[in-house]
């Protein structure tokens, strides 16, 4: 089974990086695989950034 603590506090984490550092993770991943992963989070967050500012009608 997994540890689920451990996970969110993994996802609590993961959503306070910045663009920046993701583009950072993405640029020194070790292998393409490791560098996919990170270009989903950094989509990710993006996407929940652009549906905020949808939502407040900053767009």
């Amino acid at each position: 089974m997994c540890d689920l603590i451990r996970y969110s506090e993994i996802y609590k984490e993961i959503i306070k990086l910045q663009p920046e550092e993701t583009l950072q993770l993405v640029m020194n991943a070790e292998n393409e695989d490791e560098q996919e992963f990170y270009q989903l989070i950094g989509n990710y967050l993006l996407q929940k950034k652009q549906k905020q500012v949808i939502e407040m009608n900053l767009f």
